[in-house]
């Protein structure tokens, strides 16, 4: 099965355990972000970043330069909850 198919699959089991409600609140939310001009400066995938330093969570600073220093780095943002 490719990621396409299962990323369908998640959707389709998602669309039937989520109250209609919320799934109208997050529609609304994808259709406003994708009208919006947020994604036009979201990195790509592959894209080189600049430097920077986040807090882990425990509040420590991370920076990426030392992240780096031991082997390729995935950064990846979590939206929250809706």
């Amino acid at each position: 099965m490719s990621l396409a198919e299962k990323l369908d699959a998640i959707r389709t089991a998602s669309a039937s355990a989520i109250p209609e409600e919320a799934l109208a609140v997050m529609n609304n939310a994808k259709e406003a972000l994708l009208k919006s001009d947020a994604l036009s400066w979201v990195p790509k995938i592959g894209e080189t970043l600049s430097g920077f330093t986040l807090k882990n969570a425990y509040g420590v600073d991370v920076h990426s330069a030392d992240l780096l220093s031991q082997g390729p780095v995935v950064l990846s943002a979590f939206r929250g909850t809706w």
